[in-house]
């Protein structure tokens, strides 16, 4: 049976699945992502698991995996298949489909960007099937974003396209790490919720899941610190849907896991914030924590239709005179 392997890495965990053509997952598999170990560590866990699950796709299916899609977090270079850098995973610079391709024995490897990988998926077999346009916004440590476009997921001219977390959304407010004040996910990611729930509760150790379960119980302080939470995310979201105009915005991560405890509010302050633009379906994602493994394999698949498509060349062709050695290589 023909399949692709595909893994999504993690701060914490890697996800990993052998996905068939038609987008079912064959097989799936968890690892810890070992950062304790330190960068170099990380990627020979990367690379094991991976020919792990090559060996066992070729021991149950009877032949190798066609191609690999894996999905990592930090800066990416797509186009080069660079890991450029991760704060969380301590690596600059790793030439991860090259390294994936050499140990997988010349499998082609394909590699995206986390946030991106699992919009591709949400877009295109989840929340946002059918959907021409899209943003696909999880809130959880962080808050980042996807823009998908007839299928496909914008990177950007550096690839940092959709990084709605760092949009200023209060002015002068909470210092971020990124060197801004007041972004978008000092105030409503699930991390900031929790921040600040543990401060009006008392209880350092307070999440924002308690804060959801304090606010369907009516509690008056989880009330203004979640109301907060939802207003800066509708600021966010009205820039960006202003900016991109999609169809459907999906909203996903742990902070959604509140259902409508987040999203009846959420839709109502984004509509009270809209005049002019179009007011997009705002809906849960559908896929959970295996929207980055399943987009990680949509990317393989892609990969080998891009390939199968293209016209074979003839080595007897003289190079295209525009080409320069660094272009070719």
């Amino acid at each position: 049976m023909r399949h692709v392997i595909a893994l999504d890495v993690g701060g914490t965990g890697m996800k990993a699945a052998l996905v068939g053509a038609d987008g079912g997952l064959l097989h799936q598999a968890r690892r810890a992502t070992g950062r304790e170990r330190g960068p170099d560590a990380v990627v020979e866990g990367i690379l094991d698991f991976a020919a792990e699950l090559g060996a066992y796709g070729e021991r149950r299916f009877g032949e190798r995996a066609a191609a690999a899609g894996v999905a990592v977090p930090g800066i990416v270079d797509a186009g080069l298949g660079i890991a450029v850098y991760s704060a969380n995973l301590g690596w600059r610079d790793v030439p991860l489909r090259e390294l994936l391709g050499t140990r997988l024995g010349g499998v082609p490897v394909a590699l995206g960007h986390d946030v991106r990988t699992g919009g591709l998926a949400e877009g295109r077999i989840g929340a946002g099937r059918g959907a021409d346009r899209f943003f696909f916004v999880p809130l959880g440590t962080g808050i980042a974003g996807a823009i998908g476009i007839g299928g496909r997921v914008e990177a950007g001219a550096h690839g940092f396209a959709g990084e709605i977390g760092h949009i200023v959304v209060r002015p002068g407010g909470a210092p971020c790490p990124c060197g801004q004040h007041g972004c978008l996910e000092r105030y409503a990611s699930a991390a900031a919720v929790s921040q600040a729930w543990a401060a009006a509760s008392g209880n350092p150790a307070a999440e924002a899941a308690d804060c959801a379960k304090a606010v369907e119980s009516g509690d008056e302080r989880a009330l203004r610190v979640w109301q907060d939470a939802v207003d800066a995310l509708a600021d966010g979201l009205v820039t960006a849907l202003t900016l991109l105009d999609p169809r459907t915005l999906i909203i996903g991560g742990g902070l959604a896991e509140a259902g409508e405890t987040l999203f009846t509010p959420l839709r109502a302050a984004v509509e009270r914030r809209v005049t002019f633009q179009k007011l997009p379906s705002i809906v849960p994602a559908a896929l959970g924590d295996t929207a980055g493994c399943l987009g990680a394999g949509l990317l393989a698949w892609d990969l080998l239709a891009t390939a199968e498509a293209a016209p074979p060349t003839d080595p007897t062709d003289p190079p295209d005179s525009t080409d320069s050695p660094e272009v070719s290589a």
